[in-house]
């Protein structure tokens, strides 16, 4: 009796094992991105608020006059209601008044971890937010000689939460 042998054609077993195992390889290592993804963006979210506050913020504080040592906003969102936020001292020029401020980089930074100095700092939360995260709002600012102009340094830091909690930091002058 002769046996003949025909020529294979397609896949085998072993070869479409193997083919499954890559696939599945790729696979478990897209979906350990997922998560990253996701808590990548909300921290990013975090810091757009955040810098979107600081602005706010600092907007608020270049709106008032140079002469202005202090202000009050009655819709709260400059500075809380019922509350004075200072703008300086006009009798100490040229020293950082308010927050305590570090350099980083060569960049003035306000420094979180310093405590809190009264009516240079409130905590945000947006009402419109319903996540409801609040902001370390700080600022610090250096009246220049006879009163000529201001420089304003204002940082915003989510508070709470876990992972870096990255502050946001604007620095900015105004002169006559």
């Amino acid at each position: 009796m002769r046996l003949s042998f025909q020529k294979q054609r397609g896949f085998t077993l072993i070869e479409m094992l193997v083919a499954t195992l890559i696939m599945l390889i790729g696979l478990v290592a897209v979906a350990q991105l997922v998560p990253f993804a996701i808590q990548l963006n909300t921290t990013n979210r975090y810091d757009s608020t955040a810098l979107v506050i600081a602005q706010r913020e600092m907007e608020g504080m270049l709106n008032q006059p140079l002469s202005a040592t202090a202000f009050t906003d009655p819709q709260g969102l400059l500075c809380p209601v019922g509350s004075t936020c200072n703008l300086g001292n006009p009798a100490t020029p040229n020293q950082v008044v308010g927050s305590p401020v570090v350099m980083v980089n060569g960049r003035p930074m306000i420094d979180f971890s310093a405590g809190q100095v009264a009516n240079y700092n409130f905590s945000f939360t947006d009402p419109n937010d319903p996540s409801g995260v609040a902001y370390d709002v700080r600022w610090a600012v250096i009246t220049f000689t006879n009163a000529a102009g201001k420089r304003f340094m204002v940082g915003v830091r989510r508070q709470g939460g876990n992972g870096p909690l990255q502050a946001v930091t604007l620095d900015t002058m105004v002169e006559k």
